[in-house]
């Protein structure tokens, strides 16, 4: 993985994160409302560790109960 791509996950999965915060869910509340999610996939997702598939994301947007398109609502270089 290149340096670019590194970036562009860390700088997602803290998009993702503070969405979580902002929304007042807990790693637990988003695995309970996705069902194919697990506290370690958030985990890594958060910390730019997972190179995320289409499903996965579609199961986040669920767990996190927002709108797909809004996963993608943050600044990328």
């Amino acid at each position: 993985m290149d340096l670019l791509q590194e970036k562009l996950l860390k700088d997602f999965g803290q998009h993702i994160r503070k969405m979580r915060l902002d929304l007042n869910l807990s790693q637990d509340d988003v695995v309970l409302n996705a069902n194919r999610i697990t506290k370690g996939t958030i985990s890594d997702i958060e910390n730019g560790k997972r190179n995320l598939s289409f499903t996965t994301l579609v199961d986040l947007a669920k767990g996190l109960e927002v709108h797909p398109r809004d996963l993608f609502d943050f600044e990328m270089e």
